[in-house]
């Protein structure tokens, strides 16, 4: 195994676990702000699984909401370290690429993910709905993916190219 495959795994679950750590935690203050439970809103996750169901199943689905949210997370955060390797303007320029890479990230989740899950459909959203999903996926995922990437990079093959 080769020294840059070797940095891969550590970088890519840091940077998933953070990613997810400060989203989920953004998820449950809207959730408590909204009068939900953070239970409530894992469970929500757990809709794509198991559609409505879910909110019947108790510490199961919330379970399976937190498992498959960290899994989302980490997931993102390796398409992104592979995508630095091929291309070093995402390490070179992590806060503009991570601050980019959060809309994809968003959109794709918004509009492919989730209405091809159990959910089935597009959430309706507010002005003000897609103005703090896009913040919160800016700060808690994009540029921490980002950040840590390019924290996990060694400087010579920032500079490098």
């Amino acid at each position: 195994m080769d020294v840059a495959r070797s940095r891969a795994a550590p970088a890519i679950l840091n940077a998933g676990a953070v990613a997810g750590a400060l989203d989920i935690l953004a998820a449950s203050i809207q959730a408590g702000l909204a009068g939900r439970t953070p239970m409530r809103m894992l469970q929500g996750i757990a809709v794509g699984w198991f559609g409505r169901r879910s909110l019947e199943l108790g510490w199961l689905s919330a379970g399976v909401g937190f498992a498959t949210h960290f899994f989302i997370a980490t997931s993102w955060a390796a398409v992104y370290w592979f995508a630095s390797r091929r291309f070093p303007v995402l390490v070179r320029r992590a806060w503009i690429c991570g601050t980019a890479y959060a809309f994809v990230v968003y959109a794709v989740m918004y509009e492919i993910v989730m209405p091809l899950s159990a959910i089935h459909r597009r959430i309706p959203r507010t002005p003000q709905a897609y103005l703090t999903g896009i913040l919160i996926h800016i700060f808690c995922i994009g540029l921490p993916i980002a950040l840590i990437v390019r924290a996990r990079t060694p400087r010579s093959e920032i500079t490098a190219v």
